[in-house]
C-alpha cells in the first residue's frame, strides 16, 4: 500500500504538472525526486508523532547502508558504474559531509540542555542544507534538459488524475500507519527493539523502488542513474526524511547507532576509494568485482547486526 501509494501520488501529480505547462526537467526535479524518499518520509512522520523514534532513525540509517552497499553494488555487478562525470562524485562528497553533519548533530548538543536529542533547530539546518544542495545541483551547474531516471509520463485525464491522487494519499496514510503498528508490534512479540526493526526489516522495505530502478538502470547500462538514484535518496533521507521528522518532535538519539553512523561513513569513503582505484575494465569506475565486495560487505554487516 506504501509503494503503490508514492507511484500514484507520483503519476498524478506529474499529470498535474503537465497540463499546466511545467517542463520535463522540473517535474523530475521536485515531484519524482521527492516520490523515491516518500516511503521514508511517511513511516518517520508516522514514527514522529507517536513517539518511535528508534524506529525513525533507524528506518534512515538502515535504508541509507542498504542504498550505498547493496543497491550501488548489485547496480556495479550487473554493469560497472562509470564515475567519469565530476558531477557524481561531488554528490557522493556531499552524501559524506551529511552524515557527518548527522553524526555531530547527535551527539553534540549545541542549542539544548539534552544531550544527544536532534532538536528542531537541527532540522532546519539539515532542511537549508538540502535547499543548498538543490540550489548547487540544478541551478548554479546549469538547468538540465532532462534530469536522469525521469521516464516520461503520461498526461492523464482530470478525473484519473483525480482519483490518483486521493488513491495515493490514502495508500500512504495507511501503509505508513500499518507498518509502524507492525513494526512495534514485531518488536514487542520478538523482545527486540524498534531501531533493530527499523535498521532491518523497514529499511529493507522502502528501499526496494531504489533497488529495482538501479538494477533496470544498470542493465540498459545507464549507470548514472544507478549510482544517482542511490545518492541521492541517501542525501534526500538524511536531509529531508530526518529533518522533517525532528522537526516534528525531536528525536532522541540511541548512542549505540553511532555504529550504523560510521559504517554508513566507511561505505561511502570506500565507494570514493573504489573509483581512485580503477580496478577493473573501466577507469573511473565501480567495476564488477568492486560491487561483489560491496554485496559482501552488506551480507557481513547484517550477520554481524544479528548477531
Amino acid at each position: 500500500m506504501l509503494l503503490l501509494g508514492a507511484r500514484w501520488l507520483v503519476d498524478g501529480a506529474s499529470s498535474i504538472g503537465r497540463k499546466f505547462g511545467v517542463p520535463q526537467f522540473l517535474i523530475g526535479l521536485t515531484i519524482v525526486a521527492f516520490g523515491t524518499s516518500l516511503p521514508e518520509l511517511v513511516i518517520n512522520i508516522f514514527a514522529s508523532v507517536q513517539g518511535s523514534a528508534g524506529l525513525a532513525i533507524g528506518n534512515v540509517l538502515g535504508s541509507n547502508i542498504i542504498n550505498i552497499l547493496l543497491i550501488v553494488g548489485v547496480a556495479a555487478s550487473i554493469y560497472p558504474i562509470g564515475m567519469a562525470g565530476r558531477k557524481s562524485t561531488v554528490n557522493i562528497w556531499f552524501s559524506l559531509l551529511a552524515t557527518l553533519v548527522l553524526l555531530f548533530m547527535a551527539n553534540v548538543s549545541l542549542f539544548s540542555e539534552k544531550q544527544h536529542l536532534i532538536t528542531r533547530f537541527d532540522a532546519l539546518v539539515l532542511i537549508v542544507l538540502l535547499a543548498g544542495f538543490l540550489y548547487f545541483s540544478f541551478f548554479r551547474r546549469g538547468v538540465p534538459d532532462t534530469v536522469p531516471g525521469t521516464r516520461k509520463r503520461k498526461e492523464l485525464k482530470t478525473m484519473w488524475t483525480v482519483l490518483m491522487i486521493a488513491a495515493g494519499i490514502a495508500g500512504l496514510y495507511l501503509g505508513g500507519k500499518w507498518i509502524v503498528s507492525g513494526a512495534s508490534r514485531i518488536a514487542t512479540d520478538l523482545n527486540i527493539s524498534q531501531t533493530t526493526v527499523g535498521l532491518t526489516i523497514i529499511a529493507a522495505a522502502t528501499s526496494l523502488p531504489e533497488l529495482v530502478t538501479s538494477i533496470l538502470a544498470a542493465k540498459k547500462k545507464n549507470t548514472d542513474i544507478a549510482i544517482g538514484n542511490a545518492i541521492g535518496s541517501n542525501i534526500f533521507n538524511i536531509l529531508l526524511v530526518l529533518g522533517v521528522s525532528a522537526f516534528i518532535r525531536p528525536i532522541a538519539f540511541d548512542t549505540a547507532l553511532n555504529r550504523e553512523i560510521v559504517i554508513l561513513i566507511a561505505s561511502t569513503l570506500l565507494i570514493l576509494l573504489f573509483v581512485k582505484l580503477d580496478i577493473g575494465e573501466t577507469k573511473k569506475a565501480i567495476s564488477r568485482i568492486e560491487g561483489i565486495l560491496l554485496i559482501g560487505t552488506y551480507i557481513a554487516y547484517m550477520i554481524y547486526s544479528f548477531i
